[in-house]
């Protein structure tokens, strides 16, 4: 990293030394320190009452083993399935150890690669047209995004025994949006309060995400990411989006649904079980209590 980009963004600086030494802190300290980096005050995990102190509580005590299988892209499906329906999952190409495993000549002209255990949309390779991809910059690519680490780097407990796999899977695009828009729900306990729309993903470098409540009104809150300027249509499967994401909440305290809209099809996407890692401001800031408020954590023993 360059002086003038240390000066520039000196707690980008520590967030990496942060993570250099992540061994040296039990998870309980590394969760706070993460937590004052970002946020800029102190994480009240012993009487928490925002979304990202619950979040962060729920790092360090819901050790719920199911969790690893549905945080992992490829072994949530069979849940999925399980609950709701195989005609929800989006079907599998192939699933391999390494990248120089990939079987090219099984996957069609566009695809999607990703791996299992990413988040935050890294280790995603979406290819429109197969005979212009150049595979060894796709294979560097998957190395480094197999090198992730969301346990070392933010202490979500969930990926910490994921195995690290690539996964391959058709190529979706809506007729109507031209894009896969993600409608990201916000489930408590099988009930599903709020959701935000993520658009123009692959089209800017940064995509919109707007704000709704479960009738679909929209809200006036942002988190890390700006608003679009025009707001979404209501999904055609918008009532069945949240049946399925209630279904697949039950019994968890919090988790974020992800499904899209596909030609009038719902198709799943992934659970989050800690939305922007427990670190993202909300704007304005009453926010972070409103979503908290729907978090009714465990009783410990």
């Amino acid at each position: 990293m360059k002086i003038g980009s240390l000066i520039k963004h000196p707690k980008r600086v520590i967030l990496k030394l942060l993570y250099w030494i992540a061994g040296c802190f039990t998870d309980n300290q590394y969760v706070r320190l993460y937590y004052r980096l970002h946020m800029g005050r102190r994480l009240n995990l012993e009487s928490p009452t925002t979304f990202n102190e619950k979040l962060n509580w729920l790092k360090l005590n819901d050790h719920n083993p199911l969790y690893t299988q549905l945080v992992d892209k490829f072994s949530v499906k069979e849940y999925v399935a399980s609950k709701v329906g195989n005609r929800y999952v989006i079907p599998t190409i192939g699933v391999w150890d390494t990248p120089e495993e990939i079987d090219w000549e099984c996957l069609p002209t566009r695809f999607v690669l990703k791996t299992t255990h990413g988040g935050g949309n890294s280790g995603v390779i979406i290819c429109k047209d197969k005979n212009s991809i150049d595979k060894q910059v796709i294979i560097k690519k998957l190395h480094q995004s197999l090198t992730q680490d969301l346990y070392k780097h933010s202490r979500e407990w969930p990926y910490k025994n994921v195995s690290k796999k690539i996964l391959a899977e058709p190529y979706l695009e809506d007729t109507e949006t031209k894009e896969l828009r993600d409608y990201k729900f916000f489930c408590f306990d099988g009930e599903v309060k709020f959701l935000f729309v993520a658009s123009e993903r692959q089209s800017r470098p940064e995509p919109y995400f707007d704000f709704y409540d479960a009738n679909f009104n929209i809200l006036a809150v942002k988190q890390g990411h700006p608003n679009s300027m025009i707001s979404s249509r209501k999904p055609k499967c918008f009532e069945e989006m949240k049946v399925i994401a209630s279904q697949l909440s039950i019994g968890i305290p919090h988790v974020r649904i992800d499904l899209y809209e596909v030609d009038g099809k719902v198709m799943f996407g992934e659970m989050t079980f800690y939305n922007m890692g427990g670190v993202v401001p909300f704007e304005p800031n009453q926010w972070d209590y409103i979503f908290g408020d729907y978090i009714k954590l465990p009783v410990q023993n």
